[in-house]
């Protein structure tokens, strides 16, 4: 919303401008004019916008033509008064006001011009049907007001249409030139749609249109006016309505004659970004509202309710952003069906990765799919949870995170790809067929760990990577993976080397993974074998890992780490093979269950 706003007006000798600014402050038309009014400002609680306005009058005989450039060059818009009476002031518009003001102004950001034909007490008939013509001709004209000073006949409007030029600009909706709505107005537009459109039928039924209508304009429509709405659409246009409700061409239609009230410099960017202060050492998660709103989404958009995303549902979910946030990097971060496609619980994943890595991306997300204005909140910030100091987690030995991250560590060639992409239940033969570029750093699923669902988030580090300091490997994740190739003698020595450099004197656990465990073990090239680097600095014993399976790879090494991370000082005695066998037990079953009560819940939808 602009600050305040400067009118000029300009004109003739003798047409009345001073006139006309006298008869608005004084409500009477002055005995005495002078050449020139100074300068006024009208507070803003005394105008219908609640802006304050600077009106500025111009005299030919007191000002040089410099002055007059620079009052032109400050003005927000210029009201070209006329008198009714005299044609040789109409004819002056044209011939010399319009092409002034254009010579004296950027192109690309024309001063609103308000057509002012004063005087109308002296005649009995109208200027319009000379001034229609100008307008047409000039799309740099806003309106025209047709008023008098003497009878303070349409003043006020004046002013206020002056006013209105400026801070509800058509401009930026409407080509007059073209006779269409612009670009941007239409993406925007759309986009309105397609927040508003709950059960994305294509169509805008009463409740829908009632819910546009209270969140766009903050006021709520009767049944009566409901129909009106959908009335003067088809008055309009043959495809505005159907299924007695509004498609998206009839809501064009309809939002553009309410949108001129629309302010000049809202612009989405300062809606998609609201500030979170995220402390240091803490993590952002989604919040049960968050999760809620975006398995609402899914379901909007699964449409043959298989509880997977097909390219076009996705392509259909994300038509309210103003570019493609996920590629295909994507579908080998997440869990996908058979075909490829993100399912339920990848999609929520996705969601959750973008969240923890990026907050300021997920709030952007979440500001495009309208999560505010459907769940009447006042940003997106809302669905947001910044969780507790990670060094207090440590000191108390317990947290309440839902995601965990674990850095996945190792020499060239040693399987951390494989260990990743097994996560998300991917065999060997399968991974295989993934594109280079299609590739991703990432794996995130859930896990089980005592009843609870939580979100484990695997991160490969390439092997150049270097932490800055102890401080940093304590800080960027919760748990780490060493992973070295049991058929290469050179691997485990590198995972030996992070170890001391890094994670020896810190508080993260680490385990360590003998990757491609199918193949022949063959002596690695260390003073220690991995068992006994092991026992010296009391990790737990080296575990076997292999992708290059038949069936699905089995998951118990994920629930370990999330159990690792979850208690990383611990008094259970996390070797005992019963607390290892009781995490992998509640995995599964709470894995069963939760997919089963998610078809559930699809059912009764």
């Amino acid at each position: 919303m602009r600050k305040d706003v400067r009118i000029l007006l300009v004109g003739e000798p003798k047409v009345g401008k001073t006139s006309l600014i006298m008869s608005l402050v004084s409500e009477e038309f002055p005995d005495e004019v002078p050449l020139r009014a100074e300068e006024i400002t009208i507070p803003a609680d005394v105008t219908p916008e609640r802006v304050p306005t600077h009106i500025v009058d111009y005299s030919e005989a007191e000002q040089s033509d410099e002055q007059l450039y620079q009052e032109i060059s400050k003005a927000n818009v210029i009201c070209i008064v006329y008198s009714v009476n005299n044609k040789k002031s109409i004819e002056k518009v044209t011939s010399h006001w319009i092409p002034l003001i254009n010579d004296r102004t950027d192109k690309d950001s024309r001063v609103p011009l308000i057509l002012v034909g004063n005087k109308s007490d002296l005649v009995e008939h109208s200027s319009m049907e000379t001034i229609l013509p100008i307008m047409n001709q000039y799309q740099d004209i806003e309106t025209c007001v047709e008023c008098s000073a003497k009878n303070l006949k349409n003043i006020s409007e004046l002013f206020y249409y002056a006013q209105k030029a400026v801070l509800h600009p058509t401009g930026p909706l409407y080509c007059p030139e073209e006779k269409e709505m612009k670009p941007s107005c239409v993406k925007a537009l759309t986009r309105i749609f397609k927040v508003s459109d709950l059960d994305n039928d294509g169509i805008l039924n009463d409740n829908e249109l009632n819910f546009f209508q209270r969140t766009c304009f903050n006021t709520p429509l009767a049944p009566q006016a409901l129909e009106d709405v959908k009335n003067v659409v088809r008055r309009n246009m043959t495809d505005g309505v159907q299924d007695n409700g509004l498609t998206l061409k009839g809501q064009s239609t309809f939002s553009l004659r309410f949108s001129l009230g629309m302010r000049q410099n809202i612009r989405l960017l300062d809606y998609s970004f609201p500030r979170v202060k995220i402390p240091p050492d803490c993590t952002t998660e989604l919040n049960h509202n968050a999760y809620l709103f975006l398995q609402s989404v899914f379901d909007k958009h699964d449409k043959d309710r298989d509880c997977a995303l097909s390219p076009e549902e996705v392509k259909d979910l994300f038509k309210v952003f103003p570019y493609m946030p996920w590629g295909p990097d994507v579908n080998n971060t997440v869990c996908t069906n058979d075909k490829g496609w993100i399912t339920y619980q990848g999609y929520l994943s996705q969601w959750t990765l973008t969240t923890y890595l990026d907050v300021q991306r997920s709030l952007e997300y979440l500001g495009y799919l309208g999560y505010s204005i459907i769940y009447e909140q006042e940003s997106q910030a809302a669905a947001m949870t910044v969780t507790r100091n990670k060094r207090i987690d440590l000191q108390k030995k317990q947290t309440q995170r839902s995601v965990f991250r674990c850095n996945v560590v190792g020499s060239q060639g040693s399987g951390k790809s494989g260990f990743l992409q097994a996560f998300l239940g991917r065999s060997l033969q399968r991974q295989r067929t993934i594109r280079e570029d299609h590739k991703s750093l990432y794996a995130i699923s859930t896990t089980y760990v005592y009843g609870q669902e939580k979100y484990l988030l695997l991160h490969e580090l390439m092997p150049e990577f270097d932490f800055l300091g102890p401080d940093e490997a304590d800080l960027s994740c919760d748990v780490v993976c060493l992973v070295y190739d049991v058929n290469n003698p050179q691997s485990f020595e590198y995972c030996a080397k992070v170890y001391k450099k890094h994670f020896m004197d810190s508080k993260t656990p680490c385990m360590l993974i003998a990757a491609k465990s199918d193949l022949h073990e063959i002596r690695q090239h260390y003073s220690l074998t991995p068992l006994e680097f092991c026992r010296r600095h009391k990790l737990h014993p080296p575990q076997p890992f292999t992708c290059n399976t038949s069936d699905v790879p089995i998951k118990d090494l994920y629930t370990k780490l999330t159990t690792m991370a979850m208690y990383p000082v611990t008094d259970v005695d996390s070797k005992n093979s019963t607390f290892w066998l009781r995490a992998s037990l509640g995995a599964t079953v709470f894995a069963v269950l939760g997919f089963a009560m998610y078809r559930a819940l699809l059912k009764q939808r």
